[in-house]
């Protein structure tokens, strides 16, 4: 609590609410695969044909919620598409597994969970412009928290009823659309009689700047690192479309898939000071730890190689959590300090290409699975955290010399 202390009232407000609602996200998230693959009784394939369809509604809903931040405005950007996705969530106890129905209604919760995703990530960035690197590493920290609380009840809920973890998220989106609702409210009141004044107001939008065209026409700022993101989403697949049936398939009890990401989300919290260490010594810059966190993931899909059991899952879970603690806020902290106005849409940008990366895996790695189990699956996300580390490198060399929203408005 002394931590947070330094932080202002609406920022500890922020991360309490951040919290709340990635805990109630993580109780559905990671048993989608298991929804399918054990309660519906459906194949692999199947499963990452779900996935699929949430990831597509993941890119759509990040590029339209990047584009759309300055032409609707950040409170019914973000408090509409939480409503949405509560509602589609509420659906999924009714629809009781019924195929044709529940393929739509997946593309349509992965469409609107993403498209709050740029708008909030913006949002922090122009509020507290003076402290947003630093803040999106709290607030990821604060997510994670809510993902180790949420992931560690997922399992015993499975047990019970895999439609209670859809209620529940529902219910935590739900609280956050009001928390956000109240508080950009609360903002727009008060937004004349701001202290911070140097921070954009949130009534009146932003100028959009360029077009959409002339926007990604820039592509030192965007492009091969959100290839980067993409083959890492890949390669991510695995836990979903490979360590959970092969945990399922050899007996082992749901919950020791969920101790997996309860380790990720406290390992999040407790090895700050390690990756703190690694920025100090050899990440100093976002690029460097987009690049650095390839390696990690690489190292920990090595492993789930050569050591095909629990163990190796757990020492796995280690190394790809460095890895994702090092590139998750990097990514937004990056755009937000070279964007300019235009963070928003090259935030949704970023975000929808590492989307592409959730379509293709779990389909891919389903697939694998289905014709010859874990390995193949594990030796395809070693491959993509390669063409991730090569696409970082690139993204590197690219991003030297000018500042990036130089050459935007040129």
């Amino acid at each position: 609590m002394k931590f947070l202390q330094q932080y202002p009232k609406e920022v500890r407000g922020f991360l309490v609410a951040s919290l709340v609602n990635s805990a109630g996200g993580s109780l559905m998230w990671p048993l989608t695969t298991m929804y399918v693959f054990d309660e519906l009784g459906r194949s692999m394939q199947d499963a990452g044909l779900v996935i699929l369809l949430q990831s597509v509604g993941g890119i759509a809903g990040q590029l339209f919620g990047g584009a759309l931040y300055h032409r609707i405005g950040v409170k019914r950007l973000i408090v509409g598409s939480l409503a949405l996705n509560a509602l589609g969530l509420f659906s999924l106890p009714f629809i009781n597994g019924f195929w044709p129905f529940l393929l739509p209604m997946m593309l349509f919760i992965g469409f609107c969970n993403s498209v709050s995703l740029p708008a909030i990530q913006a949002f922090i960035g122009f509020r507290f412009a003076d402290r947003r690197g630093e803040l999106f590493n709290v607030i990821y920290v604060a997510n994670n928290i809510g993902i180790a609380l949420g992931t560690a009840m997922s399992g015993f809920l499975a047990e019970i009823s895999y439609h209670l973890s859809f209620v529940a998220n529902g219910l935590t989106s739900v609280g956050f659309a009001i928390f956000f609702l109240t508080y950009l409210s609360r903002l727009d009141g008060s937004g004349e009689r701001e202290e911070e004044g140097h921070h954009p107001k949130v009534k009146t939008p932003l100028p959009a700047g360029p077009g959409a065209r002339a926007l990604l026409g820039n592509i030192r700022i965007y492009l091969f690192m959100g290839f980067g993101s993409l083959f890492m989403w890949f390669g991510m697949s695995v836990w979903n479309t490979g360590v959970s049936p092969h945990i399922i398939s050899e007996g082992m009890p749901k919950t020791a898939f969920s101790y997996l990401w309860t380790l990720n989300g406290i390992l999040i919290f407790a090895a700050q000071p390690l990756t703190t260490l690694i920025k100090r010594w050899f990440a100093r810059t976002e690029t460097m730890q987009m690049t650095i966190s390839a390696v990690f993931y690489a190292a920990a899909y090595m492993v789930i190689v050569v050591m095909n059991n629990y163990p190796g899952f757990v020492l796995a879970m280690v190394l790809a959590t460095l890895g994702e603690m090092l590139i998750s806020p990097a990514i937004p902290a990056f755009i937000a300090d070279r964007a300019g106005n235009a963070a928003p849409f090259y935030i949704g940008v970023a975000g929808g290409m590492g989307s592409a990366g959730r379509v293709f895996g779990p389909y891919a790695m389903g697939t694998l699975y289905d014709g010859g189990g874990l390995t193949p699956v594990a030796w395809l996300a070693v491959g993509t955290a390669a063409m991730s580390f090569l696409s970082f490198i690139i993204h590197a060399r690219l991003s030297k010399g000018r500042p990036v929203h130089e050459s935007i408005s040129a």
